[in-house]
């Protein structure tokens, strides 16, 4: 497993850099093929935030945490990616149509699927070419976290999103 440490708004210590690389390896033994993962620090204010990014095949498989204390931001980030990849390796699975994970274990391939969610809602509309800030403005207007719409500019589908910093987020189709 390749793992790069970066910082954000701080230098990242050695030691600091050893333990992000000792925990987050704890992952590998998931993977069959070798993986990178990328790892950033950020310091704002008291906040000790621990964001790693792992793509596999096409998917990305992505945990953030934050706490007080850095080592507790990336203790918490590994457990997370752990839960993720337990929760959904067989989707995974089905979608590459290979294993990308090691498991052999039955009942917790059961227990996945017991608690697959389902689509209980399917919504059309109309959508019409807009700016990116008419979007934001119509976003808004309905309250939404998100909004699909047809960016004028680029002639693409594109989707508007809230962000947990209160900006706003653009996602654009690549192809």
């Amino acid at each position: 497993m390749k793992i790069t440490v970066s910082g954000k708004n701080m230098d990242v210590t050695d030691a600091l850099k050893d333990y992000a690389v000792k925990r987050i390896s704890k992952i590998d033994k998931y993977f069959d093929n070798d993986i990178e993962a990328q790892v950033t620090m950020n310091v704002e204010k008291d906040r000790h935030i621990v964001e790693v990014t792992i793509p596999i095949n096409g998917i990305i498989l992505r945990g953030e945490e934050e706490t007080a204390d850095m080592y507790s931001s990336i203790d918490l980030v590994v457990e997370k990616l752990e839960r993720q990849i337990h929760k959904y390796k067989t989707k995974i699975n089905r979608k590459l149509r290979k294993t990308a994970f090691k498991f052999n274990n039955k009942n917790m391939i059961e227990d996945v699927k017991n608690e697959e969610p389902k689509v209980v809602k399917t919504k059309r509309f109309a959508i019409k070419p807009m700016t990116i800030e008419e979007a934001i403005l119509q976003m808004n207007l309905l309250d939404h976290d998100f909004f699909v719409f047809f960016n004028a500019e680029t002639e693409e589908a594109n989707v508007l999103y809230k962000r947990k910093d209160g900006n706003y987020g653009l996602i654009e189709p690549e192809f």
